[in-house]
């Protein structure tokens, strides 16, 4: 528990920082706000919350038959940043299962170490368990693509951190995207994803709907 108290007082003293930042995706959880109004989302949803890859994702409502569904990525947003607007799209909508995919960027965009993703992942999870102690947690591991190769040692760090401290947790699960998405080379394979080599094509978020379809509540 001491050292849970610790990672929660670190990252919440690490959010001052990021307040210009989040303040850039306000436009889209306010537009999150009202289509909530305009149209009232499901009860106790699979709530898919993240960055760009969970916003990008066609027809990710349709993409899990039988389940109850509801899409909450914004732009190119890190751990924090769903942190600090947990209130507003974790929280509100009851969700039966948290589905998570962020860490990426926190990397790529502001070099946080495989162990500051960890203890981000780490004081999320525990926000959920407190406002939302019913939910299934859910952790998407971070994804190797071909414009991050040097990032992918971190990655490869951070995942097995998270993965590890979610296997003692009850009501969890960890879904390694990573894995399927390497070549034989143990390179990311570039036919998953667009020109940009960062965000995934149809091929990529098929072999995501694969991995995560078990995983569903």
């Amino acid at each position: 528990m001491k050292t849970k108290a610790i990672a929660l007082l670190l990252t919440l003293l690490s959010l001052s920082g990021w307040a210009q930042q989040a303040a850039n995706y306000e436009s889209e959880i306010a537009a999150f706000e009202a289509a909530d109004k305009a149209t009232p989302p499901p009860a106790n949803p699979i709530l898919f919350v993240g960055s760009s890859s969970i916003k990008l994702w066609p027809g990710l409502s349709e993409a899990f038959p039988g389940k109850t569904v509801l899409q909450r990525g914004f732009g190119g947003s890190e751990v924090a940043d769903v942190i600090k607007f947990s209130p507003r799209i974790i929280t509100p909508y009851k969700p039966r299962q948290v589905v998570l995919y962020a860490g990426d960027n926190d990397i790529a965009q502001s070099k946080k170490t495989a162990r500051e993703v960890y203890n981000n992942v780490l004081t999320l999870f525990m926000l959920v368990r407190k406002n939302v102690p019913g939910a299934t947690f859910t952790y998407v591991s971070i994804k190797p693509s071909p414009a991050r190769r040097q990032q992918m040692a971190v990655q490869t760090e951070a995942n097995a951190l998270i993965k590890n401290y979610l296997s003692g947790q009850k009501n969890t699960s960890f879904v390694d995207v990573y894995t399927p998405m390497l070549n034989a080379a143990g390179q990311p394979r570039p036919e998953l994803f667009t020109a940009d080599s960062l965000h995934m094509n149809a091929a990529g978020y098929d072999v995501w709907k694969q991995a995560i379809a078990p995983a569903l509540k």
